[in-house]
């Protein structure tokens, strides 16, 4: 298990101290005047997790298995409930393919590496493909934007400006062009640059669950016209400000195509950092990248004991 470096950690725990003091402020609340961790003090504790966004199913399983322990240990102390959580809840997202990464990296076999970023308008999902360029330009790698949400003239505008702030090349074209061509164009494009990673935009609408399905299988089938085992990584970008509106939004798009990973943005605006918990648990699709800042550096690799730290961490 490789550690976060201080600088990475500090803004891990900064990003979090919304969700963070909630979660132990109402921690406290349930434990004053109780020793024990009792039958009281257990639905108390389910009614936290579910208003900290931990979602419904996903609480049932940690309340579950902290009602085993105590009725292992027989006698459980309530100055314990914090360590029994994080121990529990750690646990929980070592079953559910969680990735151990602390850094940015591009696997070696796959050049160029492309990366297909799905999702809802407004979720920060171009700004995390800007932040993506920057972590992974840091790192040495030749990165080039695909800007194939053409519906909307903002969305290429934006990923304009960050292929700027960012200095890495942007593939575009008018304003309502095929996004399929611009993906095309995209991923020949790194081919012939001989590009590490692409990142491409697409456009994030959910009104008609079958047109969506139609765009992104379309680009998905040009982009193996260049590269056949592409795209090596559907992202899916959910806001994690919108607690279990991010839940209804990850059900439409695992619906429509087929999600490798995802990413959760705005952590640190919020109380409700517990709907990765619930993310993770509930789909199964490792959560790959978590948004804790503004600056472009506040977008990590989210790691589950680090993670699980902060969260905790009194």
């Amino acid at each position: 298990m490789r550690f976060f470096s201080r600088d990475k950690k500090e803004s891990l725990d900064k990003g979090l101290n919304k969700t963070r003091e909630s979660v132990l402020s109402k921690l406290g609340r349930i434990v004053l005047g109780k020793t024990k961790v009792d039958e009281d003090v257990l639905d108390n504790l389910e009614e936290v997790l579910i208003t900290s966004d931990v979602g419904i199913d996903t609480t049932l399983k940690i309340i579950d298995r902290i009602e085993k322990r105590v009725a292992a240990d027989k006698y459980v102390n309530t100055s314990e409930l914090n360590n029994i959580l994080r121990t529990e809840i750690s646990n929980l997202l070592e079953e559910n393919n969680s990735i151990d990464e602390t850094d940015f990296y591009v696997p070696k076999d796959s050049k160029p590496y492309v990366i297909l970023v799905v999702g809802v308008n407004g979720v920060g999902k171009t700004t995390t493909i800007g932040k993506l360029a920057y972590q992974f330009k840091s790192k040495g790698y030749s990165v080039i934007l695909g800007a194939a949400d053409t519906f909307r003239a903002a969305a290429v505008e934006q990923l304009t400006i960050w292929s700027q702030r960012v200095n890495v090349p942007i593939v575009k074209q008018k304003m309502g062009a095929d996004p399929a061509s611009v993906a095309f164009d995209s991923v020949s494009s790194a081919v012939a640059n001989n590009a590490d990673v692409v990142l491409i935009d697409t456009a994030g609408r959910l009104h008609n669950k079958i047109n969506l399905m139609n765009e992104l299988s379309k680009i998905q089938k040009v982009i193996q016209k260049v590269i056949p085992d592409a795209p090596h990584q559907v992202l899916l970008v959910l806001d994690g400000s919108t607690g279990q509106n991010a839940f209804e939004q990850a059900k439409q798009f695992t619906a429509a195509t087929k999600v490798t990973d995802l990413a959760l943005t705005k952590l640190d605006g919020t109380a409700k950092g517990g709907v990765v918990i619930g993310i993770s648990d509930q789909f199964k699709i490792p959560v790959r990248y978590i948004g804790v800042g503004e600056g472009m550096e506040d977008l990590q690799i989210f790691n589950k004991v680090e993670f699980v730290d902060s969260l905790f961490k009194s």
